[in-house]
């Protein structure tokens, strides 16, 4: 990642940190270009502290620390937004998000799918560059009958699964439904990019059917 912010007279960026799989703000801290560098470095989010007049590793004495997923720059440089996954709660009150007021430990009421974007600009990367070794390109080569193949292979796959599972269920047979589930998933996100069709058109649907 690339990032050149404009620090303020002191040094300083504002940074707003964002859960990545659901978007909900988490909190508001500053940034000088030691954290931002830390940041990129390590992999773990790094503030400067105000008060302190030094580089702070969030989470470095509580152990919630925040895993970087992205670094951005707002359209004029001086604010930065990082999405990141949090290992704990954000707020030193126990709480999710410092923006959670009740001041109640916050539940994530989130299964993680906004990571599914991610997924989904990587098939239309692939899809659109081609590139040689690649699973996906090679699934889009094959036209709409090879990746509609792949479906209905792992989608049978999933209900041999589901069956296993049903018949005695154990942490073993769960996890294989799961990973059988992620072949399902990806293959049918492959097919929707042969057709060209986007994953919003299914979401769009989804919505209609549930206001009916």
């Amino acid at each position: 990642m690339t990032v050149a912010p404009r620090y303020d007279a002191d040094g300083l960026v504002p940074a707003i940190v964002q859960d990545a799989a659901d978007g909900r703000v988490l909190m508001l801290a500053f940034m000088n270009e030691e954290a931002l560098n830390a940041t990129l470095e390590t992999g773990d989010v790094h503030f400067h502290s105000r008060s302190r007049n030094a580089l702070w590793k969030k989470g470095g004495t509580s152990g919630n620390v925040l895993r970087l997923v992205s670094i951005a720059e707002d359209c004029d440089q001086d604010a930065l937004l990082v999405t990141v996954n949090p290992t704990g709660p954000t707020c030193h009150r126990g709480t999710r998000s410092c923006f959670d007021l009740d001041g109640a430990p916050a539940e994530r009421a989130t299964q993680g799918f906004a990571w599914l974007e991610g997924l989904w600009s990587t098939i239309e990367a692939r899809a659109s560059t081609r590139p040689t070794g690649s699973y996906t390109a090679e699934l889009l080569e094959g036209g709409v009958d090879r990746a509609g193949r792949k479906v209905t292979e792992e989608a049978t796959e999933v209900l041999m699964a589901a069956k296993d599972d049903a018949a005695a269920s154990t942490p073993a047979r769960r996890s294989a439904l799961a990973a059988e589930s992620a072949d399902l998933l990806y293959h049918l996100l492959v097919l929707l990019a042969e057709r060209n069709v986007p994953p919003s058109d299914v979401i769009t649907e989804l919505r209609r059917r549930h206001a009916e």
